[in-house]
């Protein structure tokens, strides 16, 4: 037990334990909508814009939020804008405006040198480098996205189900797939320094995956899906510091361990379950169009 709780004793770990299980948990919340709305790619793509702003503000000696933040929030804003005229699809749409950031980023890098934070945090994490104020932000972002959700329950179920009925139904799906949008971009922004921008897609697809292979109901999805975030980046942080390994990949393989597990335990009931999700959802549309006629 001594063993287990040693680490507590130092006070950049337990910030790191604290970060590490708010921003599981904030992945865990939001990536029940990307899972559900069938855009995993969106995670991996918007992370990867979010670095072009970050080589931008590095450069340009302006505050990293901000200047990424506006980059990323930018970013989402246009892969919601190309997707909804459905000129191209949603994936060729994050891969255009995405890549293309990235890539920008690595080119301005590469022209000016890397200036400001380390290059291989915004890639790879340092969540032990976190500061005081870190946690709190990452706090501040995980409880204003949860407010987000309460108050735009309803309207996020009908749009993420079906956006065509929730939108003749009187559901301003552009506004709310727009939040969606920035709400993504700021908890991609907020776990950056956690994970890095190469792993932010897995946690923000596998907690939601194994919530959907527990549940057919969409409430009780967001609850698994942030309770099973939190867990994966509370053990992971401590699996990391006593295997001495970084704690970024450590807390994706704790969750990839647990969807092994979880597969494997619910077999064909899961994929049940993940079937009656949408089963689940059509219902709660039909009764607001009834509500708006």
């Amino acid at each position: 037990m001594d063993t287990l709780l040693q680490p507590f004793e130092f006070e950049f770990f337990r910030n790191g334990v604290v970060v590490a299980t708010f921003a599981g948990a904030l992945c865990g919340l939001v990536g029940v909508y990307v899972v559900l709305k069938g855009m995993s790619y969106i995670g991996h793509g918007l992370s990867h814009a979010i670095f072009g702003g970050f080589a931008a503000s590095s450069l340009l000696g302006v505050n990293f939020l901000l200047g990424a933040g506006a980059w990323g929030v930018a970013s989402a804003l246009m892969i919601n804008g190309v997707t909804r005229r459905r000129v191209i699809g949603a994936d060729a749409a994050i891969g255009v405006i995405t890549t293309a950031s990235f890539a920008l980023g690595l080119a301005l890098f590469a022209v000016f040198g890397r200036a400001g934070r380390s290059f291989d945090a915004a890639l790879f994490g340092s969540i032990l480098g976190v500061s005081r104020s870190d946690v709190w932000a990452v706090i501040a972002v995980t409880a204003a996205v949860a407010l987000v959700v309460f108050l735009f329950y309803r309207p996020l179920l009908f749009t993420t189900f079906d956006p065509e009925v929730a939108e003749a139904s009187g559901v301003p799906t552009a506004r709310i797939d727009a939040l969606l949008m920035v709400v993504l971009a700021a908890s991609i922004l907020a776990t950056m320094q956690v994970l890095g921008v190469t792993l932010i897609a897995a946690t923000l697809v596998i907690p939601a995956t194994v919530a959907r292979m527990l549940t057919d109901s969409f409430s009780r999805m967001l609850l698994l899906a942030t309770g099973i975030g939190a867990f994966t980046g509370f053990v992971g942080m401590n699996l990391s510091y006593h295997l001495d390994v970084q704690s970024g990949p450590t807390i994706v393989l704790v969750g990839a361990a647990l969807f092994g597990v979880v597969f494997a335990i619910t077999g064909r009931r899961g994929l049940h379950r993940t079937a009656g999700m949408q089963e689940h959802g059509a219902p709660a549309v039909k009764d607001l169009r009834t509500t708006a006629g």
